[in-house]
C-alpha cells in the first residue's frame, strides 16, 4: 500500500479497495483512507500469524469461532499470552522475546491509527532490548467490542466469473 503514496504524502484516499481482507487497516476498509500506518496494521497481522501459526481469516478453538486479532487480544488481556504461541516453536525461543513480538503485533493492529507505531518505531522496538512498550489496547476487528454472540457454522467464499463475447457480423 505504501507504494500508492506520492513520496511526500502521509495520507491519501482510495477510490476502490485493493488488498486482502484481514490485512487491511480498518480506516481503509471503512473510509478508503490510506496512511503511513496502513502497512503497519498489515505487518501486525502478519506478525500475529507467524507467532501463532494460525491464519488471520479465523478459526475454531474449543468450539468457538475467533478471528486472529480477537484471539490474541483475549489471551493477552487474560495474561495467557503464551497459549498464543505456535507449539512448533518448541523450546527454541525466549519467552520474553516472543512476548515483546506479540506486544508489538498488538500495537500494530490498534483500531485508531494514532495508537499504532510507525514502521521506524517498530524497527527500533524490535532491534532494542531497552525500550518500554505502551500497553496495547483492544485491537480492530475484535468481536468482543460488539457485545454480540457470533456463531459461524461454515466459512466459505464464492467467486463467480461471467465472460461475455461479442461476435462481429
Amino acid at each position: 500500500m505504501a507504494r500508492i503514496f506520492p513520496s511526500d504524502a502521509t495520507q491519501a484516499t482510495a477510490s476502490r479497495l485493493v488488498g486482502t481482507y484481514g490485512y487491511m487497516a480498518p480506516e481503509y476498509v471503512s473510509d478508503g483512507l490510506l496512511s503511513i500506518k496502513s502497512d503497519v496494521f498489515s505487518f501486525g497481522v502478519l506478525l500475529l500469524e507467524i507467532i501463532s501459526g494460525k491464519r488471520s481469516s479465523g478459526f475454531q478453538h474449543n468450539g468457538e469461532f475467533y478471528n486472529l486479532l480477537e484471539y490474541a487480544w483475549e489471551l493477552w488481556k487474560d495474561g495467557r499470552w503464551n497459549e498464543f504461541i505456535d507449539q512448533s516453536f518448541g523450546d527454541d525461543y525466549e519467552m520474553e522475546e516472543l512476548m515483546k513480538y506479540l506486544a508489538v503485533a498488538l500495537l500494530c493492529v490498534q483500531e485508531k491509527t494514532i495508537d499504532r507505531p510507525t514502521m521506524p518505531d517498530v524497527v527500533a522496538i524490535l532491534s532494542s532490548d531497552d525500550i518500554t512498550l505502551p500497553e496495547p489496547k483492544q485491537p480492530a476487528y475484535s468481536y468482543a467490542k460488539l457485545d454480540v454472540s457470533v456463531n459461524v457454522a461454515v466459512l466459505s467464499s464464492r467467486n463467480d466469473v461471467t465472460i461475455s463475447t461479442t461476435n462481429g457480423r
